[in-house]
């Protein structure tokens, strides 16, 4: 496949639809007006585990303004015997009221619908519900292993390759360490929003998500209605970062909508989104490696264990980020889950790969330490020519590329590998190096593209702007194809109705779209003979990629990246700061520089705060978690927040039309282990555990 270089791709291009954005013309799913609306408002258990015995409805429904509770007695009835996205049966948090079962703590329990949001909230607070309580198990532990089990989530559970005890007997050098991620939450700036109205017979739903067709879907099987017969619209999302796909609040504005035959909005709270939202699963991972004296990896082994709920599996595949990275005569990994009274994980940004990029970047950190080399050569000589695993061939591995370049430009050369020698007043100064990948790939999708009578273009595809630029990025890639100006084309995204096509989930979205666009412009641009007329009604060619997707030849398809660190440590308090990050990345064509980099620096800003900062914990006594806000649950601020640059190497890919990766979630992969890595080569102690807290920093000698 020839990759297509025009003008508009690869050049910086501000939103556009930034205007209205900053005007306040962009309407978010929460602010869309609507004849009649009424307002919902969740109530959620306040048992971790038990039974509905009785809700106390009447007073409620006398209170001013209340039109409705819906609850496990009275709410419309739906099914879950479906398969929904990637083959998965559908949470049975998403089916509302159906028994009177409590499954966590924060489990929906009854729907208050009034005219205003403020009445339906003081009704919410004062509904009575009398739970039967049991006892309940929230509590998760590398000590867990012994009940959990492999589960295959979007990747195999369990590979394997080679004899990994007789690899390990034969290293002369061996290192067997246990690393370990906490609770984290995604809290997009824009809460989970949605409103459901019946019009003429055919559902519509106005919601903030990653994906309409996939929200569409989910809804149409929960209520076993004709797919044509529902419409979801998600035209401006404030951010989703894996946790916008089907949820509660959908499901209960449907409800309330159809008993009510009315248009009913349904908001989450803040802290109704860390019961109902997803999060990811804190993990124990034990990463065991097995080196020749020069540092030739003769083994690996990497096995993670993370929770999941008591009604559904969910795995944090956080094992398989070293499936890809670094080549050892035997390799095995295993992701496995726990089952406990908690809610059910999700897809958090870079699932798997975050986490488990910690563990194993952290876990070459100490080898490269034991072996004597610089961590940089180290990965160097365990560089694979082809998929470690797999065997495939790579797509395109520009890893060491990465690592030259960003040596260079961060001043590696200088460094002093010895910890704890280098000091700046009161501060100890320490760099720290990781590696980053995530997959790079594309699902198929239709599209469809407009010639107006006009002479303008207006390109149709259901594509999701999660705050990442797609809209902007296509309006780019669409301009190349049809080899016109970028103001000349229009992009319509976020409506079901358009069609199916790729969520904006796995890196996936943009490179999906793209081809799918493309391949619509270019047939458009070749049958348009110059000078032609266009009828009133334009003329318009649909894509579907489906064929073109699937002929791809197997290859093992990554961005990479590599992730610099410089901190200070205060050996007397305890506190942590990242003085500078540097980012280089082999991420495919960059579509747009200027959204891109946002997009780099986002994912590094939120491994700042992974590092150092994001930790939920739950009660065991209640089940619940403490803080469940953002007073309680600590994320980086401007102040933690240092120079950070992120750039790229050249590395289109070959196979794609644009030459696309993707570059969603690579920022995050590895930034982490960077800043951890940087620590212990300011203090000489090295921490497993995240977040570093000061408290942990100020623990007395060994590792943290």
């Amino acid at each position: 496949m020839t990759t297509v270089t025009r003008g508009s791709v690869g050049s910086s291009h501000t939103r556009v639809e930034g205007r209205d954005k900053v005007t306040g013309a962009a309407r978010y799913a929460g602010e869309i007006p609507f004849a009649e609306l009424a307002h919902g408002w969740l109530v959620l258990s306040t048992v971790a585990r038990g039974r509905v015995r009785a809700l106390d409805t009447e007073p409620v429904l006398g209170m001013p303004g209340v039109l409705a509770v819906l609850h496990h007695q009275n709410a419309p009835r739906v099914d879950t015997d479906y398969a929904g996205l990637m083959g998965m049966a559908p949470d049975p948090s998403i089916a509302l009221f159906q028994h009177d079962r409590v499954a966590h703590r924060g489990w929906p329990v009854a729907l208050v619908v009034a005219e205003t949001s403020e009445q339906a909230r003081e009704a919410a607070e004062s509904l009575q519900v009398h739970y039967d309580q049991e006892p309940h198990d929230i509590a998760f532990s590398a000590e867990r292993e012994s009940e959990a089990y492999a589960l295959d989530g979007h990747m195999p559970g369990v590979v394997e390759k080679g004899d990994l005890e007789a690899e390990l007997a034969a290293s002369a050098v061996v290192l067997d360490a246990e690393y370990t991620t906490p609770e984290e939450h995604h809290n997009p700036m824009e809460p989970h929003a949605a409103t459901a109205r019946w019009e003429g017979g055919r559902l519509e739903v106005v919601d903030s998500n990653q994906g309409t067709i996939w929200v569409a879907g989910e809804l149409a099987n929960l209520f076993s209605l004709d797919p044509a017969s529902v419409r979801v619209r998600s035209e401006h999302v404030g951010g989703g970062f894996g946790s916008k796909g089907v949820r509660a609040h959908q499901v209960g504005a449907v409800m309330a909508a159809t008993v009510l035959q009315r248009p009913v909005r349904v908001v989450m709270t803040r802290r109704q989104m860390f019961s109902l939202a997803g999060y990811r699963s804190p993990t124990a991972q034990r990463v065991r490696l097995g080196a020749d004296p020069d540092g030739r990896l003769r083994a690996l082994e990497h096995r993670s264990l993370n929770l999941t709920s008591a009604v559904h599996e969910f795995v944090e595949p956080s094992a398989a980020a070293s499936r890809s990275m670094y080549a050892a005569d035997a390799h095995h990994t295993a992701s496995r889950i726990v089952r406990l009274d908690v809610p059910t994980p999700t897809w958090m940004r870079a699932p798997g790969e975050a986490p488990g990029s910690f563990a194993l970047e952290s876990a070459l950190d100490e080898l490269a330490e034991r072996c004597g080399l610089d961590p940089i050569e180290l990965r160097i000589r365990n560089e694979p020519e082809v998929g470690p695993v797999s065997g495939l061939p790579f797509g395109s591995r520009n890893l060491i590329t990465c690592f030259r370049e960003g040596a260079r430009r961060f001043g590696w050369a200088d460094r002093d590998p010895r910890p704890g020698v280098r000091r700046d007043g009161r501060w100890l100064l320490g760099t720290g190096t990781a590696a980053a990948s995530f997959p790079a790939g594309a699902m198929p999708s239709t599209a469809a593209v407009t010639a107006e009578a006009d002479g303008t273009f207006t390109v149709r595809i259901n594509a999701a702007d999660i705050g990442t630029g797609a809209r902007t990025a296509l309006t780019l890639v669409a301009a190349d194809a049809l080899e016109v100006e970028t103001d000349r084309v229009r992009v319509r995204i976020g409506d079901s109705d358009l069609g199916p096509a790729m969520i904006a989930g796995g890196s996936m979205g943009t490179r999906s779209w793209a081809w799918a666009v493309t391949a619509a412009a270019d047939e458009l641009r070749q049958s348009l003979a110059p000078g032609a007329d266009i009828p009133p009604e334009g003329i318009t060619v649909r894509s579907d990629t489906t064929e073109a997707i699937g002929a791809l030849a197997q290859k093992e398809r990554h961005s990479f990246g590599a992730q610099f660190a410089e901190v200070a440590v205060d050996p007397a308090t305890g506190e942590v700061r990242v003085r500078r990050m540097l980012g280089i990345f082999a991420a495919g064509r960059i579509v747009n520089p200027l959204t891109a980099r946002n997009q780099f620096v986002g994912g590094m800003t939120w491994g700042i705060s992974m590092a150092l900062h994001e930790e939920a914990v739950r009660d065991r006594a209640s089940g619940g978690l403490y803080g469940a806000d953002l007073a309680g649950y600590h994320v980086a601020a401007h102040a933690d927040v240092p120079h950070i640059e992120a750039d790229w190497v050249d590395d289109p890919d070959p196979d794609d039309p644009v030459g696309i990766k993707g570059i969603g979630e690579i920022g995050i992969v590895g930034a982490a282990a960077a800043v951890a890595n940087a620590v212990w080569h300011a203090t000489g102690v090295r921490h497993r555990n995240l977040p570093i807290r000061p408290d942990r920093v100020l623990m007395a000698g060994g590792d943290a």
